[in-house]
């Protein structure tokens, strides 16, 4: 009788050959590759959140653009004589509204001065108190936040509240009250001082926001198990892992105060008239407008295209360290 044997199916005998063929459906175990599969190269550093948002910011041309411009306003505002031999100061009425001419590209505004030489020398304080401004900001509003979202409990009812009456005073209508106190004696740090003053709210929110949302992580609590104490972790461990909005914020935030700045010069009651500033040539300038619009045109560019520079390299940061951004 043939060799037979029972699959347990309930269907009777079944051949052994039927079952030696279903053998070639079973690879062998040599041809698996499991551990080439699964290999990781390890031998390169462990890339980090700033490493992989510089890999993405050098790929994109608006991260470019906006440096370069950054850059020509840095050096122009550090570096003036090197783009002008001309007094911004020294004016002549009988150039009063001139058109351009040699060795004044832009022509000249109705108190006879030079508006090209006062564009390149305007650049220098309105980057200094933006500068200066976000410093004082970044500051004031990440002490106030860290301290809020990292300790809680009655520090960040007292902060919060405080945080939230400045929050409701416009940053413009206070720098315009307050402004009026030093009418007769201002200057850049007036200006810094009185911008810092009510211009911080909204960083110490988001850096009470990003501390909260980075103080539970493990290496937080692992770091503390280690004898770690509490403010050591904050600035050690909590801070350097929380920077990234702040550092988008403060990014945009400096082309605002910028812009609010001008503002006040403009109103009259920025910087004082001796300095030569884009928003009090724009101030001067509308008086012009209808007969020579090119006067206004001129430091109003260089301003918008200042504060566009700010604003794009802001976002282009945002889209480099955001974790949303970076998912999609």
């Amino acid at each position: 009788m043939p060799d037979i044997t029972h699959t347990g199916t309930g269907r009777g005998p079944e051949p052994v050959a039927t079952r030696r063929h279903q053998e070639h459906f079973f690879a062998e175990l040599d041809e698996t590759g499991l551990g080439a599969v699964d290999a990781v190269d390890d031998s390169g550093a462990p890339s980090s959140l700033w490493s992989e948002a510089w890999h993405k910011l050098r790929r994109r041309p608006i991260f470019w653009i906006a440096a370069a411009i950054i850059s020509v306003v840095v050096v122009v505002a550090a570096f003036p004589t090197l783009f002008t031999s001309q007094d911004p100061r020294f004016c002549e009425l009988s150039n009063s509204l001139a058109g351009p001419s040699a060795g004044h590209p832009f022509g000249f505004d109705k108190q006879g001065c030079d508006i090209y030489s006062r564009v390149i020398y305007g650049a220098r304080p309105s980057v200094t108190v933006g500068v200066l401004t976000t410093l004082a900001v970044l500051i004031i509003g990440t002490v106030m936040g860290a301290i809020a979202g990292f300790f809680g409990g009655w520090f960040d009812t007292i902060l919060s509240r405080i945080t939230d009456i400045f929050f409701a005073i416009p940053l413009t209508l206070a720098a315009i009250v307050i402004m009026q106190l030093f009418s007769q004696n201002r200057t850049s740090l007036t200006v810094v001082a009185v911008l810092a003053s009510f211009g911080w709210t909204q960083i110490a929110r988001i850096t009470r926001g990003s501390v909260m949302s980075v103080k539970n992580n493990d290496y937080v609590t692992a770091a503390k198990s280690l004898g770690v104490g509490r403010t050591a972790a904050l600035t050690r461990h909590i801070l350097p892992n929380a920077a990234a909005p702040i550092i988008v914020y403060a990014t945009v935030a400096l082309g605002t105060f910028i812009v609010a700045e001008a503002t006040l010069s403009f109103l009259g009651i920025g910087l004082p008239p001796n300095v030569v500033s884009w928003g009090g040539d724009i101030s001067i300038a509308q008086q012009s407008l209808r007969t020579r619009p090119a006067v206004l045109f001129y430091p109003a560019s260089a301003l918008a295209l200042t504060v566009l520079g700010f604003i794009m390299m802001g976002d282009a940061v945002r889209d480099a360290l955001d974790p949303k951004v970076r998912a999609r």
